[in-house]
């Protein structure tokens, strides 16, 4: 006996014709027909009168429907309490490079409790090999994280892009080099410079745009919310995602500013990544809709890049 046998049986019940009952539940009569004729041979018993006119329930089979009734409602029952326990989830744990938190991560999370009144965003700044991970194995629901063009998705991993831009220098409003429409590579090399911690895509990026070339000075950064605070501070120049500065407050109130790179036009993108197996809860699932959403309508916002202003 299987489910959807019962569910068969109570649909022609209901609308008193096999044919009518097939097209409800958008199977073949004859599969219809057939399943049914399995229930009745498994239970010994002819639930249903058929006739040139429609089927109707047996005499046999209006005793037997309030137990099949019962059954189908239990199991309605079931799948209700199964969702519920997916929105009773508390605690959704999203990684992050750290990377469009003003013009993405803060508005989607922001629209998340709307929903979700009741469940907790952690949000943890890590390594993009940290993040990995973590989604992997179960640690993280989602992860957030950049790659560079030429670079290879993790196959493990449903990576879904949610914004394109490129890097840029970020720099203070009243550096000299904001003059400038562009900065060069010679420009980084004669300043000081905050670079992202090993680990960190722009820290390989920006090792390849200098071709290992050791810039005057330079300090290391975790992440880039500490790098453009280090900007603000006066304590150099940074490279990062166009994304990463463009809508941040610090470039709002006039703080930091950007640049393109005169010399490069690598492109990068922010992808959002979950398990590809397992079933996630529903708030991670709506949380994950939304970032997707969100950088739908932000690109669209910005047209064709971000990183063409100047």
């Amino acid at each position: 006996m299987r489910l959807e046998q019962l569910e068969y049986v109570a649909a022609v019940a209901r609308l008193g014709s096999f044919r009518r009952a097939a097209a409800e539940l958008h199977i073949s009569q004859p599969a219809l027909s057939g399943s049914v004729r399995t229930l009745e041979r498994e239970l010994g018993v002819d639930l249903l009168d058929r006739g040139r006119h429609g089927a109707r329930m047996s005499d046999s089979g209006r005793e037997l429907f309030p137990h099949i009734l019962t059954l189908l409602d239990a199991f309605d029952r079931l799948k209700d309490a199964a969702d519920e326990q997916h929105r009773s989830v508390r605690l959704v744990r999203l990684g992050t490079v750290n990377s469009a938190t003003a013009p993405l991560l803060a508005p989607a999370v922001r629209q998340f409790r709307q929903s979700h009144p009741q469940t907790q965003v952690e949000v943890i700044a890590a390594q993009q090999t940290e993040i990995h991970r973590g989604v992997l194995e179960g640690g993280l629901d989602l992860g957030l994280v950049n790659f560079l063009d030429g670079d290879d998705l993790p196959p493990d991993l449903e990576s879904t892009p949610l914004l394109r831009g490129r890097p840029v220098v970020v720099l203070r409003a009243d550096s000299p080099l904001a003059k400038q429409t562009a900065v060069r590579t010679a420009d980084l090399l004669a300043e000081p410079l905050i670079v992202m911690r090993s680990g960190y895509l722009m820290h390989r990026y920006l090792h390849r745009l200098l071709r290992g070339e050791p810039p005057a000075i330079s300090f290391s950064s975790d992440g880039a919310e500490m790098g453009k605070l280090m900007v603000a501070e006066g304590l150099g120049l940074t490279v990062l995602p166009d994304y990463s500065v463009i809508g941040d407050p610090l470039e709002q109130h006039g703080v930091i500013t950007w640049r393109p790179l005169a010399e490069d036009d690598t492109g990068v993108q922010l992808v959002i990544q979950r398990a590809r197996s397992g079933s996630p809860p529903l708030a991670a699932r709506d949380l994950h809709r939304i970032f997707v959403e969100r950088a739908q309508a932000y690109s669209i916002e910005r047209g064709q890049g971000s990183a063409s202003r100047v």
